[in-house]
């Protein structure tokens, strides 16, 4: 009995050393980085151990007071990576094992403060999420490349068009700030390929008379999935296309491809939004106004959603399959049809969403062409040759390209391309560019779209 008495006793020091090492493990901050959006700021300290952390606000002046616990005794705040308007700066003092920190910000907010496991290239961090809608540094260089560019240079509009709305597409570039999406074998990082990609061709697009794109994300920050389709809804988009590098636990698959949302993530995604009745005017515009009062509301809106999903999803796989066919004739197609996936930031059912995936960033080969400006550009021209392609073929109503369309001519026999020419005042290479011929031959019965 003494034998297990001794045995014991040496288990309940063993534990004791154990915990005590554990209680009193040092942590240290290793840097700090500052992501400022056009909503929100992020503050992200890195450390060594998951952080031990205690927070809270005071005013005059503002400050959020964070206290962290088992912290080397005698260490300091690094230098902070970046900078925004809220935050007015950073220092700490401390005692052993603790540390203060002081953030001094430039007006009252509520901070929303969590710890984040390693994932990788991070290691422990604590964030700090600061809702700000006015964070100009972050708006202030990116208010141009939300467009695309500062002027751009677009063909005149005859007068007579010019009550024809725009076609709107958001361009999203995939990941950003604290999420750089997949990693190269040479480095590289998703995120780094996708907003110079959206941004040519966003660029692109604004020079298209009939088009306008915007940014979802204009710079280096993070935006959560859910935040996207909002974005883009804010912007009234006919169209989100989110731009990515795909990745795979082998280096051997390469090639491009685009994803469509799948049908079982649409249903039980219909069912979601349903339950969030305060969103109901946001999804369906002018219609909740109707349904509103009505008994039978959720049933109507229901309805409602479904159709809209439909539409959605049917003009997504259209669109989907202009853009293969085009991606094809300058890169590796990885899948040849669109692809279904219950990817969140194709879930919007009001907005007809694709996402792209450019090439594998997981392919060494195809990592250093993705890098490549020229190749860029291909795929950029590629891109927007696929939409302009589908919108020609199915413009919007309302929009300059559906009066483009009402200006047809179905080919009658012995019409040939420069009789057509002259009866319609054009010339000859203007009607071949317009309809992508390839030479001046055309057949009976086909549609030749008069510039």
């Amino acid at each position: 009995m003494n034998k297990y008495k001794a045995l014991f006793l040496q288990l309940v020091i063993l534990c004791s050393l154990l915990f005590g090492f554990t209680a009193n493990a040092s942590n240290q901050v290793q840097s700090i980085r500052v992501w400022p959006s056009p909503d929100n700021t992020r503050v992200v300290f890195d450390l060594v151990a998951a952080p031990d952390f205690k927070y809270f606000t005071l005013d005059n002046p503002h400050r959020l007071v964070i206290d962290l616990n088992r912290i080397s005794a005698g260490t300091a705040l690094p230098a902070v990576n970046g900078e925004a308007a809220l935050i007015r700066g950073m220092r700490s003092s401390g005692s052993q094992n603790s540390m203060r920190i002081v953030v001094d910000l430039s007006k009252a907010v509520k901070p929303n403060v969590f710890a984040l496991a390693p994932t990788a290239p991070y290691g422990h961090r604590l964030v700090i999420d600061f809702p700000d809608s006015n964070p100009t540094a972050a708006t202030a260089s990116s208010s141009a490349a939300s467009t695309g560019s500062a002027a751009v240079s677009r063909p005149a509009i005859p007068a007579s068009v010019r009550a024809a709305r725009d076609i709107i597409i958001a361009v999203d570039a995939g990941h950003g700030g604290e999420d750089p999406g997949s990693i190269g074998p040479g480095g590289t990082y998703e995120k780094n390929l996708t907003l110079p990609i959206a941004r040519q061709l966003v660029e692109l697009i604004n020079k298209e008379p009939g088009m306008k794109a915007s940014l979802v994300r204009t710079g280096d920050y993070f935006i959560h999935v859910n935040s996207r389709t909002d974005i883009a809804r804010r912007m009234q988009a006919d169209l989100l296309v989110s731009i990515h590098a795909d990745a795979f636990t082998s280096p051997n698959p390469r090639g491009a491809a685009v994803w469509v949302l799948s049908l079982r993530r649409a249903s039980s995604e219909v069912g979601r939004m349903l339950e969030q009745t305060e969103r109901h005017g946001e999804l369906l515009g002018g219609v909740a106004e109707v349904i509103k009062d009505s008994a039978n509301e959720r049933y109507l809106a229901q309805t409602v959603l479904d159709l809209s999903m439909n539409h959605s999803m049917v003009t997504a796989h259209q669109v989907a399959n202009q853009v293969l066919s085009e991606l094809g004739k300058v890169t590796t197609l990885h899948k040849r049809e669109p692809q279904a996936a219950s990817l969140g930031v194709l879930r919007a059912p009001d907005i007809p969403s694709i996402l792209v995936e450019v090439g594998f960033i997981s392919n060494p080969q195809e990592e250093r062409l993705l890098r490549n400006s020229a190749h860029q550009q291909k795929l950029v021209r590629s891109l927007f040759t696929g939409l302009r392609r589908h919108f020609e073929l199915s413009p919007p109503a309302d929009s300059l390209f559906a009066q483009r369309r009402a200006k047809e001519h179905r080919v009658q026999a012995g019409e040939s391309l420069s009789l057509l020419a002259q009866r319609y005042n054009v010339s000859v290479d203007e009607l071949r560019r317009h309809n992508e011929l390839r030479s001046d031959s055309i057949r009976i019965g086909q549609v030749i779209r008069i510039p």
